[in-house]
């Protein structure tokens, strides 16, 4: 399992990457949710996935398309380096992650 912290303006929201599943946790509302409560920008989507314009189940395509990709990479350190490259394109700075609970590390240091 690793968790992961973010930062975008004075938003703070954790992730973690359990096996396939991902949790996200924004720390300032204190809420959770899995992938599925995800809120997702139709433009985000449509820019990722041009062909879900017209498709009135874009929301649902576009997170199953998600989770298979995410199940192409072979460890929770593939995934997690994945989803700070993509934060990262949208402004997020990634601040630190656990790796099973271990000390909190900054993710230039983690190979």
């Amino acid at each position: 399992m690793i968790n992961a912290t973010f930062k975008l303006a004075g938003e703070l929201i954790s992730i973690k990457v359990e096996g396939n599943n991902l949790g996200f946790f924004d720390v300032g509302t204190g809420l959770m949710t899995t992938i599925e409560g995800l809120r997702l920008s139709k433009a985000g989507v449509l820019k990722e996935h041009p062909d879900l314009k017209d498709n009135p189940d874009w929301r649902k395509i576009a997170i199953d398309r998600l989770k298979e990709h995410m199940k192409t990479y072979n460890s929770e350190m593939e995934k997690m380096k994945y989803i700070k490259e993509e934060l990262n394109k949208f402004g997020y700075e990634d601040l630190m992650l656990t790796r099973a609970g271990f000390r909190p590390e900054k993710f230039n240091e983690i190979k």
